[in-house]
Parts: C-alpha cells; structure tokens; sequence
C-alpha cells in the first residue's frame, strides 16, 4: 500500500490524507519534517539521497526527513525515520516551521508545511541504502559556503531553512560552546 501523507491547510490543521506520490504529483499541501544533527564539533550532518529516490536523488541535504504518518505525532515520526534511515537514535528538539513550495524538473513539486528538529549526537550513522547514498559531518561555514557556490547540489528545503536554522538561538549556543 502506498504511504500516505497528511494534507494539511496553511495553518497545519489536517485536511485527511493522499497517497505520497499524488500529493508530490498535484502539488498538495501536507506536512513534513526535517532532523538536523549536530556533533559537539557543531558540525551538521548530511545525507545525499539514495541515487533510486523519485525526486531530489543524489542531492545532499539534512541528517533526515521525511512525512508523519496519520495518528504518529511529529516528534515520534522523525525519530522513527531517523532510525529508518541513518541507524541513529537521539533525543529531538522542536525548533521552528516553515511552509515552502518547489517545483521539481520531473513535475513533481514538494509543497510542505516543515517541522524542523535537532539532535546531538558523535554516533556515525549505520545508513540504510534505500534511501541514503552517502553521509557526511561538514562546519556550517563551509556548508553556507558550498551551498552558495553549488545550490543545485543541495535540496531546496535545505537551502531555503538553512540560515534560520543556524540563526535558531539552541544551535547559536551549540557553536558558542553551550548546550541547548
């Protein structure tokens, strides 16, 4: 049976569900989230896309995401899909949300209210192959940098909430040598 995501409207008040592809295929709002772990270095991991993924494949961009399923609340979904797809556990933080649309060469199109998350963790990921191709922990100047030089090898998601990210006043005390 295909996964389905939750529809949602642009307050993020659930609208029912679609098969994930149709909602990618129509462009329908529907809820996300993305996991950004940090090591104690503050440096961030990424993943790039498994080279199978139906959009956005080989792009690098953060630790995990993915969509919540009907009745799982957003912090045990991304924990969930952080298992699923770098073998880690961690504990999660809620930082902040944010709605994007982007529009993909195959027609496809990410429209999403986005829950984004962060974690510390210096365990090396275990990646499952489905849905990962490579990982890798990288300083955040560096990646604002790269991101800045090659934006068409970073998703769009990552690069339109990286910078709020970063901004968010728990990681600004984790690159100032405090804990969140």
């Amino acid at each position: 049976m295909e996964e389905q995501v939750i529809l949602v409207d642009e307050e993020d008040v659930p609208k029912g569900q679609m098969g994930k592809m149709e909602a990618h295929q129509k462009g329908v709002l529907h809820r996300a989230f993305s996991v950004f772990i940090f090591n104690s270095k503050c440096e961030l991991l990424l993943q790039q896309r498994a080279l199978s993924k139906y959009h956005s494949a080989g792009l690098w961009t953060n630790s995990c995401c993915s969509h919540p399923r009907a009745g799982e609340s957003n912090i045990f979904a991304a924990k969930r899909r952080l298992q699923e797809e770098m073998g880690m556990k961690c504990e999660l933080d809620f930082l902040f949300k944010f709605t994007y649309k982007a529009v993909f060469e195959d027609g496809l199109t990410e429209h999403e209210v986005d829950h984004v998350f962060f974690g510390m963790s210096d365990e090396l990921p275990v990646i499952n192959h489905d849905e990962v191709e490579a990982f890798k922990y990288v300083d955040l100047e560096e990646l604002a940098h790269d991101m800045a030089v090659n934006p068409n090898i970073y998703t769009p998601w990552l690069r339109i909430c990286f910078d709020k990210v970063v901004a968010h006043p728990s990681i600004a005390g984790i690159k100032n040598g405090h804990t969140a």
